[in-house]
Order: structure tokens, then sequence, then C-alpha cells
């Protein structure tokens, strides 16, 4: 698919390794819309470096992991702008949730984003890219798909889920809508993260290095374009997936 001039909404697109990917479509001539939860500087701030790069942008709010909030964004924006083409799940909630527990809260706040929240907003987006007979989805994992994670279930059980909802609507909203996935690895550390932290990380992918959210972002747009692709992944993590092999076998 030709990404210059169509529209592209990336879910949790106003800051990380969403924006990058947001301003990634900007920059290969997509129209973009940012969905945010809570942070609408960023989205706003967003908006305006895309729209800097000539193409027309907009911020919707909405909790992706609520029914009707999704149903409301998708009204606005088809009101705005010509229709959704490009989707990119890429809200997430990185939240612990060690087990044994008794509070089940973080466990429906990440399933609810990863899950939910993906779901609904490609079985929206697929009304409008079905009656064009044209449409991308990407969907944003990780390594988690692959391995667990200690005390981090539910994000590992949603990534792993959103790897197959990939594969179900690929197989699904075949063969105008093509749905694709992205890992990342370390592309861009958190704040807290200590430099002696982010070292160990680098050292962990067999490049020795972390990447960066251009490095998505040039994943996503090769995906959007490639039109012979589609219920597939593209691990973009340096080799970290095996790095843990670099000193030993077994």
């Amino acid at each position: 698919m030709e990404i210059k001039g169509k529209t592209a909404l990336v879910t949790g697109g106003a800051q990380r390794v969403g924006k990058g990917i947001t301003l990634g479509l900007a920059r290969a001539g997509a129209n973009i819309v940012v969905n945010y939860h809570s942070s609408a500087e960023e989205a706003a701030q967003t908006v305006r470096e895309a729209e800097a790069l000539g193409v027309s942008g907009l911020a919707v709010q909405a909790d992706v992991s609520d029914w009707e909030q999704v149903q409301r964004m998708f009204e606005e924006v088809n009101n705005k702008t010509p229709g959704v083409d490009i989707l990119v799940n890429n809200s997430s909630l990185f939240l612990t949730t060690p087990v044994p527990s008794m509070d089940m809260g973080n466990w429906h706040k990440v399933t609810s984003v990863l899950l939910d929240g993906s779901f609904y907003c490609t079985n929206m987006a697929a009304f409008h890219m079905l009656e064009k007979k044209e449409g991308a989805v990407i969907n944003i994992v990780d390594l988690s798909v692959w391995e667990a994670w200690p005390r981090f279930s539910a994000h590992a059980v949603g990534k792993s889920g959103l790897m197959a909802l990939t594969r179900q609507f690929a197989l699904d909203l075949a063969p105008y809508v093509r749905v694709n996935a992205v890992c990342p690895g370390p592309v861009l550390p958190p704040d807290h993260y200590s430099p002696e932290k982010i070292k160990r990380s680098a050292d962990k992918t067999l490049l020795h290095r972390w990447g960066s959210p251009e490095d998505i972002s040039k994943a996503v747009n090769f995906l959007v374009d490639a039109d012979y692709i589609t219920g597939e992944v593209i691990i973009v993590d340096g080799g970290q997936r095996f790095g843990h092999r670099q000193t030993e076998e077994g």
C-alpha cells in the first residue's frame, strides 16, 4: 500500500515508540491521527510535529479498552477524515502482575488494553478498509510472546494474545486487509533505568547496542508498503532474542 495520502491511526501515538511510529508515517506522507488516553499535551505536540512535515494531524482521546469510547473515537475520525487506511495497535500498559495475588486490578488493566483494545480498534477500522478494499493493520508485540517475563504475566499473555489476533485478523480480513506485527527489542530505555541496566540490556543483544524508535518506524512502514506479506511478524531487537547464547550453549 502506498503510504502517501493515506490516513494512519496510531493508538498510544503521542509518546515514546508510538510517537516515533506516528512521525515515521507522517514523513512518508500519511495524514495522522494520534490516539491518547491521558497525554493530551504530548499528543498535541506530536500532531504539531507531524503537521510541520506537511501532512494533516488530529489528536483523539479515548481509552481503547472501553468499547463505547472506541466507537466514539472512530465516529470522530470518520467525520474529520476520509477514514482509517492504516491502523497501528501500539497502546500498552507496562504494569507488574505478580502471582499469587488477591488484587486483579493490573491484570484487567493490562489485558484489556492489549487484547480488548486491539480487537475493538481493528474491528472498527475494518469496516472502512473492507469497503475500500484496501487496508493495513500493524500490531506492536514484544519478546514476551516467545518467553515468560518474571512478574509480568498479564503483559506476556496480552502480547501473546495480540500475536494470535494478528494471525486471526489476517485470516478473517483477507484478501483486502493485511495484518502484521512488529516486535521491538530494546529501543528506548525507560526513565528509571540506571546506566548499568542500560548497558546490561545492550550487552544482551548481538549488536551490543540499543536501537531507536526510528528502527521500529521503518519496520512499520515496510509492512504497510509490502503488499504480499500478511499474518507475519518482524523482530527488531538487535538479536536480543538469541543474545543469551553469546557465552554458552545448552
